[in-house]
């Protein structure tokens, strides 16, 4: 029997019961006209879907980037990570890190946190420190410049 998240009922924490999470961290550029509004429909939308798959996490969103944490079974996580490498309300996705292992959730309920971007600058540089990806490396850094031309008055493309 699994809760809601996916979790078998009864796993301890640290224990042999702990199931296998993937996670997927990633950034990337709004498209034209993504504003707020937009973006809690995301959310909504993920909360009635990501519930019922098991997936779980959380959506930073200012001048115009994403930035997300997203944990739960890999097949689910498999499913969704490409539907957001085909979703056009984004570009420039760059993968900051994924992988599988047994663990506790991070994020046991899914939320959207407002960052300001100076919070997000700090996690973007130290992730372009260490792209070694030419492509994504390119793309934080049109990111970066993005989130240095100050604040915006229209999200996506300059």
């Amino acid at each position: 029997m699994f809760d809601e998240y996916g979790i078998p009922r009864g796993a301890e924490p640290g224990g042999a019961d702990m199931p296998a999470l993937y996670h997927f961290v990633y950034c990337s550029r709004a498209a034209e006209g993504i504003d707020d509004a937009e973006v809690g429909r995301i959310v909504e939308v993920a909360q009635r879907h990501n519930v019922a798959r098991g997936i779980t996490g959380v959506l930073v969103f200012g001048s115009g980037i994403f930035f997300q944490w997203i944990e739960g079974p890999a097949a689910q996580m498999k499913k969704l990570i490409a539907s957001l490498h085909r979703d056009p309300r984004h570009y420039d996705l760059v993968a900051l890190d994924q992988s599988e292992e047994e663990r506790e959730r991070l994020y046991p309920t899914w939320d959207m946190e407002r960052v300001e971007a100076d919070d997000l600058r700090v996690v973007l540089r130290d992730a372009l420190e260490s792209a070694e990806d030419r492509n994504n490396a390119a793309a934080l850094k049109r990111i970066l410049m993005q989130l240095d031309s100050g604040p915006l008055h229209a999200l996506g493309r300059k």
